[in-house]
């Protein structure tokens, strides 16, 4: 009996990662969700945005919420690497190797946006709103970065909840094989993100920036760079 103890307590810290992994990730998918949701409704103007953002903040701005989340982000990312670590079998086919892809690329953009946010919040005294987001992909040469930033952000997004649904789902739908469903869902994701970045730039026009916004990025570049 004790000669496989080992074995079941490894197996037993491995299903429960996993299972710590989900939850958290479910927690998250939700807000993920309603905060691509917020961005969607730009199509209909800045205004809209605000007012769809002001609703949904009374949800997430609760002080408990927010811990919530963070907390989330912190435990997605330790227990995504501890994961990494104890999976014995190398991954050889492409849905094996695609949630590690974008789970790295997840950790990494959690980690800046959540920086970029607080950042904005505490020290740039700045609504972290419609136009703070937008103000990356209507300023040239910054949306040379923001377009690949947020378009890999949105596809791994996306990915990622496509490898848990090939994972989980065992028949077809409509003749839709799991598989078939996994790449639509990425294929809704890649259309999404167009859709925003048409409303966040005003159909492509360039969006309204109020100065503070239109000039918050300068200010971070010369606090950082040396001149």
């Amino acid at each position: 009996m004790s000669i496989y103890q080992p074995h079941l307590s490894l197996s037993t810290k491995l299903m429960n990662t996993k299972r710590i992994h989900y939850l958290s990730g479910l927690f998250l998918a939700v807000f993920i969700s309603l905060h691509l949701f917020n961005h969607f409704m730009s199509i209909f103007g800045a205004e809209t945005h605000l007012a769809v953002m002001e609703s949904l903040r009374l949800i997430y701005r609760n002080i408990l919420v927010e811990s919530l989340l963070l907390i989330s982000v912190v435990i997605q990312i330790i227990s995504g690497i501890k994961l990494i670590q104890k999976y014995k079998q190398v991954p050889v086919g492409f849905w094996d190797k695609l949630p590690i892809w974008t789970g790295f690329y997840l950790a990494a953009f959690l980690i800046i946006h959540v920086s970029a946010v607080f950042t904005g919040r505490l020290f740039l005294q700045l609504d972290t709103n419609f136009y703070f987001g937008a103000a990356g992909l209507n300023l040239f040469p910054y949306n040379l970065y923001f377009y690949p930033y947020y378009t890999l952000a949105i596809f791994s997004f996306f990915a990622h909840l496509a490898c848990v649904h090939i994972k989980r789902m065992s028949f077809s739908v409509a003749g839709i094989s799991p598989q078939k469903q996994a790449v639509g869902i990425i294929a809704f994701g890649f259309v999404l993100t167009v859709v925003i970045f048409y409303g966040q730039t005003n159909g492509f026009a360039g969006a309204y920036l109020p100065e503070k916004y239109a000039t918050y990025l300068d200010t971070l570049k010369n606090s950082v760079l040396p001149k």
